[in-house]
């Protein structure tokens, strides 16, 4: 893995988590790190366990020269669709920066241009760079978090578990129990075949 993509002393990372889901704000997060920074146990967030992504949360918050983390909530989404929403995401983790970044590299195959900064999209760029990576641990670890706090609102969706992604369980709990204010309306929340009362 790369510690980053260039050469330039302020190259912001970024990347977003929630894309998928069913129900809840679709979060981003952006970081700069020194450009000497390595730690070999920071990986795409997706391979690590809980325990070593909160480990490595508190790591990365230490060494950053800059992090900001912006969410766009359900209501949006459905408003202005979801890649929209995870480009807006990004642009609003970007304006929280204190340090404006002189370079940015986001996952992905698609960003829409912030101000006249220069860019590259960097597909599987979690896997391949640690400082998105790195993004990606805070923006995981951020929207989990805020998915088990609603969990104590909406126990029977078992966000805590599933985090708004679109299991079986998740599915029927909307079949059983209907939709919640967090919940995408403009997504397909359960099979086809079935009906449901917005």
């Amino acid at each position: 893995m790369k510690k980053r993509y260039s050469n330039f002393s302020y190259e912001a990372a970024l990347d977003e988590v929630g894309r998928g889901c069913l129900a809840g704000p679709v979060v981003a997060a952006a970081v700069i790190l020194p450009k000497d920074f390595f730690n070999p146990l920071i990986n795409d967030s997706k391979q690590l366990s809980e325990k070593k992504r909160i480990e490595l949360d508190i790591i990365i918050k230490n060494n950053a020269l800059d992090y900001a983390i912006a969410e766009v909530p359900p209501e949006e989404i459905d408003k202005i669709n979801i890649l929209n929403a995870s480009f807006l995401a990004m642009h609003k983790a970007l304006e929280k920066l204190i340090q404006k970044p002189d370079f940015l590299v986001v996952d992905g195959n698609r960003f829409k241009k912030y101000k006249e900064i220069p860019f590259i999209c960097a597909v599987k760029g979690d896997a391949n760079y640690m400082n998105i990576a790195a993004a990606s641990i805070l923006a995981k670890n951020y929207r989990d978090q805020l998915m088990t706090n609603l969990d104590s609102e909406y126990p029977q969706y078992q966000w805590k578990k599933n985090k708004g992604y679109p299991t079986a369980e998740h599915r029927q709990a909307i079949i059983d129990n209907g939709i919640t204010p967090y919940h995408r309306k403009s997504f397909k929340l359960i099979p086809t075949q079935l009906s449901l009362d917005m």
